[in-house]
């Protein structure tokens, strides 16, 4: 069998719109996604699938259910077979096997620990509501900060009294085990007797939710100035049920409006989070004064592609999560930032205004993070060289994680004119930047095949030699403009590498990847119909390789900046692989031999699915209808051209719809 802990990770990691779509088609249709039914015939959409609740469901023939279900289902899986599928999808081992005697008892502990955390949370919310101190400083406290008697219940907020054994006499008497207090959190062993003591006493008590809404942690203030040598916030540490990295305060309360407005606004602590909601803002969640993690913004971009992170008017600690907001940009998130006036913060601002005056702020007042960045760093430079220098570099660095190359252009575009410098120059910084970064992403991944660390980052540039094989497929019937788009890839890549090319008298000879190009488009009379492509195709032929730089960097650094900003994004393009590729066990740069006159065909066999569908479309006019003769020299030239093409595609491998 397979173990709880790894089914919740899988639920917690797979994405029902993600995985449904890779099945069908999904159209955005409110806050959810609509299709049509794969599990019965339709002709209009009538399967709904719900991102913030992550289920899907037809409301025609009445099939849904989870994600495992729907992929149980659809793929007529039993349910460890799904949770595998699954599981391979989003990298996560799953072993099937008779739990040990020790894996039952980590099962039951972390179970236990659940229904402790629940009781818990019901204690401190008792006191906080029926006893004299929960009354007279916990409730006394929320309702100075404004809030609410249903905000209060809603977020299940509760009160530790002073007593520092109070929570762990409770619950030793109602039969918890003294070790899950410990485990959970609740309660540390004093150091001299060992002790239970409570960790939140005399603290108002914020719970925390998982996304389905089960507690796993707490967040305990200190009130006042009652103890000036501790931290204010007191946080659960790190338990078999709790990682602060996989967890975003406020996420369950959230995640229906972030699915519905289709944007989270991202702020820094739980009142935060709870004056927001009060105020009718509830597309907001916490990270509750960490860094954000890689988790959390998966977490998030499970729900929305947009986020506004909001800081306070003081810049204290904004420059410090700056390498936060790059790894949401690194996600592909679309990043905006929101600066409030001085003196301000979320909590303060929701309780002075209404959602609809607070949603106008941030409308008006929201800048992409890039401007935000910039503006930011050019306050404090002054006229020094040297740190505006390094003010390029720090932007730049910024813009090269960002995955989308069009959004890439528009950025390196306004940093351009924000910072007065030219915009090629900062595009060739930005291509060598990904550069580095695909080196080490490669790196990486070798490094965790051969089981050892990845070399750290050195300033050296090399031209990437990342797999072909992965942008390259001989099944994928792309159209012609995308077959001449990855042969210019190619050639962006390895067009100076040598081949070797057996010739019709079977001969061996040796050419570049550019020259066999192009020869074999001459010997058919072929040409690129893309200027730019072309373009690339003959400087690429012409290119000398007694210059000084690669023909890599010669396209990168190119004087017309859509054949750098080409360059640039060529070499992260990601496509479908045929089967007999994907072995990936011999590099590309070893196999160009190969992988180049498949890509000539690729073309090839896109023209002639071109010139024979425009046959067809000739015999539908109405002349042609009415000319027998013209109608039978068409079908017999449909005819042998179909031959051609079914030989191109038993060659690569192709399966025909006829």
């Amino acid at each position: 069998m397979i173990d709880r802990s790894t089914i919740q990770r899988i639920l917690d990691a797979a994405d029902i719109v993600d995985v449904v779509g890779e099945f069908v088609t999904l159209r955005k249709s409110g806050v959810n996604y609509k299709g049509l039914c794969p599990f019965h015939d339709e002709k209009t959409p009538s399967f709904i699938v719900s991102p913030s609740k992550q289920l899907c469901k037809c409301f025609s023939c009445g099939e849904g259910g989870n994600v495992v279900g729907f992929v149980m289902k659809h793929e007529q899986m039993t349910y460890p077979e799904a949770l595998k599928w699954l599981g391979r999808k989003y990298g996560i081992e799953v072993r099937e096997k008779e739990l040990t005697d020790e894996e039952k008892a980590a099962e039951t502990e972390r179970e236990s620990m659940f229904v402790l955390n629940e009781w818990a949370r019901d204690w401190f919310v008792n006191v906080l509501h029926n006893e004299v101190d929960g009354i007279a400083i916990g409730m006394a406290y929320f309702r100075s900060r404004g809030f609410r008697d249903d905000t209060i219940k809603k977020f299940q907020l509760g009160f530790s009294p002073s007593d520092r054994t109070a929570l762990a006499t409770a619950a030793v008497k109602r039969g918890f085990k003294p070790e899950y207090l410990v485990k959970t959190g609740l309660c540390f062993e004093a150091e001299n007797d060992k002790k239970l003591l409570d960790r939140y006493h005399d603290r108002v008590i914020f719970p925390v939710h998982s996304i389905s809404g089960r507690i796993v942690a707490f967040g305990g203030r200190i009130l006042g100035d009652k103890q000036k040598n501790v931290g204010k916030y007191v946080n659960s540490p790190e338990s078999a049920i709790y990682s602060k990295s996989h967890e975003l305060y406020g996420l369950y309360f959230a995640r229906q409006a972030i699915s519905k407005q289709d944007c989270c606004y991202l702020v820094e602590g739980y009142t935060d989070v709870i004056s927001m909601h009060q105020s009718g803002v509830e597309n907001v969640v916490a990270s509750s004064g960490t860094s954000l993690t890689e988790g959390q913004i998966r977490l998030l971009h499970r729900f929305t592609s947009h986020i506004t992170v909001i800081y306070d008017g003081d810049n204290a600690g904004i420059k410090a999560s700056l390498r936060g907001i790059d790894m949401l940009l690194a996600e592909g998130l679309q990043i905006k930032v929101l600066l409030l006036p001085d003196g301000e913060d979320p909590d303060s601002f929701a309780r002075s205004h209404t959602a609809e005056e607070f949603r106008n702020y941030i409308k008006e007042n929201e800048v992409d993070f890039i401007r935000f960045k910039t503006k930011l760093l050019l306050n404090e430079i002054g006229d020094d060289p040297l740190k505006r220098a390094g003010l390029i570099s720090d932007v730049v660095r910024s813009i090269s994680v960002i995955p989308d190359g069009i959004v890439r252009q528009a950025f390196v575009k306004e940093c351009a004119n924000l910072l007065d410098v030219n915009e090629q120059l900062i595009l060739n910084e930005v291509g060598k930047n990904r550069a580095i970064q695909r080196r080490q992403q490669a790196e990486k991944k070798q490094g965790e095949k051969e089981g050892v660390d990845a070399p750290k980052e050195t300033e050296e540039q090399e031209t990437p030699s990342s797999d072909l094989s992965e942008l390259i497929t001989a099944h994928n019937g792309k159209t012609y403009e995308e077959q001449e788009r990855m042969i210019a890839t190619l050639i962006i890549r390895f067009g100076a590498s040598n081949i070797t090319i057996e010739t019709e008298e079977g001969e061996r000879t040796e050419m570049t990847v550019a020259q066999y190009v192009s020869e074999s488009l001459a010997a058919d009379q072929i040409e690129l119909r893309n200027p730019l492509y072309k373009q690339i195709l003959q400087e690429a032929v012409e290119y000398d390789n007694s210059h000084s730089l690669s023909m890599f960097d010669h396209f990168q650094t190119h004087e017309n900046s859509e054949i750098t900003l080409f360059a640039n994004n060529a070499v992260d393009t990601e496509l479908p692989l045929t089967k007999s590729l994907q072995q990936g066990l011999v590099k590309d740069e070893d196999r160009l031999s190969e992988l180049t006159p498949l890509l000539i065909n690729n073309l090839k066999y896109a023209i002639l699915k071109d010139e024979v569908e425009a046959l067809r479309k000739q015999l539908l006019k109405p002349e042609i209808k009415n000319d027998f003769k013209a109608q039978m020299k068409l079908l017999q030239q449909i005819k042998e051209l179909g031959s051609i093409t079914e030989m191109f595609a038993k060659a690569l491998d192709r399966v025909l719809i006829k």
